[in-house]
């Protein structure tokens, strides 16, 4: 399956030397790149993608949506960014966040140094110049004293490994590599495999144009309804005039948001209070119904009353019982992969030219020109014009270790990262100098609000990097013993939760061969950045530099 996308044609190629090399131009890579420049670095970035937006310049599916809202989806560190941009929806949809990425773009004229339609393919690090040298697909070299890598959490699509996908004579795209162009849906009929986040936000608005829908699902995920409005602008307009405030506060939150997780325990609730509080959540809409008693992600009782609460909603709103039933999820603790949001995804199955398939009870065989093969007791070839897979990605480490990345004495980070990935702070890794990651495995990243945690990483990262300039430094590197004890408190602090018993993507579970290790760090958004900013107070405890 081929890229579909707009590409644009190179304008040069990024300088050969500089001081800091940043790879990625989505959120993280634009910010580090702007706060660089300020503090008077020699930076560039390099995208592959031919324009701004990161993981929201690919994924332009139809019903491509955040599940954060709107006004804690966005940069903090300018005050007229903040001041000069309205928000139109609750949780903006793909477009307005694209648009309020290439805005920040142009206001602060960042493209000039960025180098589009370039992928970096390989990194070394050369021990006697304390410094790294990047190769791209185009042959180009850049020699860079440090390099962040922006690559995005979400940033590579992962099909799924299904035999004959390449005998399919329709259309075939990927929810997370859509044609720009957007694609002939209307009357036609369209197979869609996968019902996470993409499958959840893409199968209604297919479903509106589709002549008939097929929908492949392996594994059902709790759903709860996102409630999305337009944005009240009088509440906007005011929250405007006290957001450092209210920013500080999600710096400091759990999750990097507002969520005010309630004290009492669903476990002691009396029965119809229990009902009553979840009814008032999903009501309100969003991913708050996490939040509505505190033992909801520590204690399986406490979590199944939570599980079973949805499951009855679901029974609710889908007409047909047995296609409720093959909706509803089972098997693991609510809340353990990714809570999913909802505009009109069980509505979905009550229309006449929708259909659900349970791939465990009737698994995908193979993919043939003429649409997709499935088994069971009832063997059926399902024609189809369109295969759309929202399959997901390789999350995390998929985009680091794409690259050829080698580090002090030519280890390469496969390597390293072999048995799951490990770092220090999420933010380096020991035995590659000079080397930082945004929102990496081992911080906070897709756990929490990802624009602070970004906005963390990003601070975090260029301060050290002008400690570094002014001691006259010229190398950092994580120590051994600094990291094996990050990851063990990483470890520690998941493994007292539910979340690794879901068996998510936050594991590498949708990927087959990765290793399962839990990625991201779930000790809270506050903490986390207290101990980041205890290192630095400690002349940056934990990276050995010379």
């Amino acid at each position: 399956m081929s890229s579909q996308t707009e590409s644009h044609a190179r304008p040069g190629p990024p300088p050969a030397e500089l001081d800091v090399l940043v790879v990625g131009a989505g959120f993280a890579g634009l910010y580090a790149l702007h706060r660089l420049r300020e503090l008077g670095h020699r930076v560039h970035a390099v995208e592959a993608a031919g324009d701004v937006g990161g993981v929201w310049y690919w994924n332009r599916y139809p019903g491509a949506r955040c599940d954060i809202e709107s006004v804690d989806y966005c940069y903090s560190f300018s005050p007229e960014l903040v001041r000069e941009w309205d928000w139109t929806e609750r949780y903006p949809s793909q477009p307005e966040i694209l648009r309020y990425i290439d805005h920040v773009a142009d206001r602060f004229g960042l493209r000039e140094a960025i180098t589009f339609g370039t992928r970096v393919t390989a990194l070394s690090f050369d021990e006697d110049a304390d410094a790294w040298t990047a190769e791209t697909e185009h042959g180009d070299r850049v020699t860079a004293r440090h390099v962040i890598m922006a690559t995005g959490q979400l940033s590579v699509a992962k099909p799924p490994e299904i035999d004959g996908i390449a005998d399919f004579a329709g259309e075939c795209h990927h929810t997370g590599d859509w044609p720009h162009d957007g694609v002939d849906l209307d009357g036609r009929r369209v197979g869609v495999i996968g019902t996470g986040s993409s499958g959840v936000q893409v199968i209604p608005r297919i479903a509106e144009r589709a002549g008939h829908l097929t929908v492949f699902q392996r594994t059902p995920h709790f759903v709860v309804p996102a409630m999305n409005r337009p944005l009240d602008q009088e509440y906007a307009a005011e929250l405007k005039t006290r957001f450092e405030e209210y920013r500080e506060q999600a710096r400091n939150h759990p999750g990097g948001t507002h969520r005010v997780r309630r004290p009492d325990s669903a476990v002691q609730a009396d029965p119809r209070e229990l009902r009553e509080r979840f009814e008032e959540y999903w009501r309100r809409g969003g991913p708050d119904i996490q939040a509505a008693y505190r033992d909801l992600t520590t204690d399986l009782a406490a979590n199944e009353k939570a599980a079973e609460f949805v499951r009855s909603k679901i029974r609710e709103l889908v007409r047909d019982p047995e296609v409720a039933e093959r909706l509803t999820p089972r098997g693991y603790p609510f809340g353990s992969k990714r809570l999913v949001l909802e505009i009109g995804y069980y509505d979905t199955f009550n229309r006449d030219n929708v259909r659900l398939v349970d791939t465990r009870t009737a698994p995908i065989e193979r993919i043939e020109a003429g649409g997709v093969r499935t088994g069971g007791e009832r063997p059926e070839l399902h024609e189809l014009d369109v295969l759309v897979f929202a399959t997901g990605f390789d999350a995390l480490t998929g985009a680091l270790l794409k690259i050829d990345i080698r580090g002090r004495g030519g280890i390469s980070l496969r390597e390293k990262w072999a048995a799951g990935p490990r770092t220090y702070l999420g933010l380096s890794t020991h035995g590659f100098p000079n080397l930082f990651f945004m929102a990496g495995p081992g911080s906070p990243s897709v756990i929490s609000n990802v624009l602070v945690s970004i906005e963390q990483h990003v601070e975090w990262v260029t301060d050290h990097l002008e400690y570094l300039r002014k001691n006259g430094l010229r190398r950092s590197e994580a120590v051994l013993e600094k990291e094996d004890a990050w990851v063990d408190h990483v470890n520690e602090v998941a493994g007292a939760t539910l979340y690794p018993l879901g068996n998510s993507w936050y594991l590498g579970a949708n990927v087959p061969g990765k290793p399962r290790v839990f990625m991201p760090y779930v000790g809270g958004v506050g903490r986390y950045r207290q101990i980041c900013a205890d290192v630095a107070a400690r002349h940056y405890d934990g990276f050995e530099t010379r």
